[in-house]
């Protein structure tokens, strides 16, 4: 029987480049895709995020284009009624409580800020609906800041490299911001999106393809392909 060569410790800077690589043939992360698009001001990015939880990437990019290319500013969008948001987001899940929200914050930053969402993350936070990580990653993605969005994906893959050990994505966050070096705060939801689906993923991740098998714990890994 042969036995597996020992871990090597993690480099983050090597195993992000590896996966720089890994990931280029897949999609990419909606988020970034859309700013991609040209669809980058912190509130496009916010209402995209908004429209994007709980719901599939190849869903909610198509969506967020739908809304936004219909109406666009937050005083367009605070000029549709909730239903009209509601036919215009859906498939989104909890379009219905989505489309509300969506117009409030629409009003609110067309009446409270000129409509010019402001990149600060007070703001963001103050609006129903907005959580850390749509704020954060509407800030590092339109507004160039460093800050850490932690999704399912970054919160998965983090602690089966045992780059982190935490028991939720609030906690995996906090453990990053401790160790992950600034530069990689934004880029590693963009790198990690992508490669949580498609190799590193939740059930049976593909090991045995991985580029940075070498380095990773395989925490909680039973079963892989």
């Amino acid at each position: 029987m042969s036995i597996a060569p020992p871990k090597q410790p993690l480099d983050i800077d090597q195993t992000l480049a590896l996966i720089r690589a890994a990931v280029a043939p897949y999609p990419k992360a909606a988020m970034f895709e859309l700013a991609e698009l040209g669809y980058a001001t912190p509130f496009e990015q916010l209402i995209a995020c908004i429209i994007s939880i709980r719901t599939r990437d190849e869903d909610s990019l198509p969506i967020s284009r739908r809304l936004l290319d219909r109406a666009r500013t937050p005083a367009e969008i605070a000029g549709l009624s909730p239903d009209e948001i509601d036919q215009l987001i859906t498939p989104s899940t909890f379009h219905e409580r989505k489309a509300v929200q969506i117009q409030a914050i629409a009003r609110q930053v067309a009446e409270a800020y000129g409509g010019e969402l402001p990149c600060d993350e007070a703001v963001l936070l103050s609006f129903s609906g907005v959580g850390v990580k749509c704020a954060h990653l509407a800030l590092g993605i339109a507004c160039d800041q460093p800050w850490i969005s932690v999704d399912i994906h970054v919160h998965r893959v983090t602690n089966r490299w045992g780059y982190v050990a935490a028991p939720t994505p609030e906690r995996t966050m906090l453990q990053l911001e401790e160790k992950l070096p600034r530069e990689h705060w934004v880029e590693i939801n963009r790198l990690l999106v992508p490669f949580g689906k498609h190799i590193c993923t939740g059930q049976m991740p593909r090991c045995s393809t991985c580029p940075v098998l070498n380095m990773c714990q395989q925490v909680g890994v039973t079963q892989h392909r």
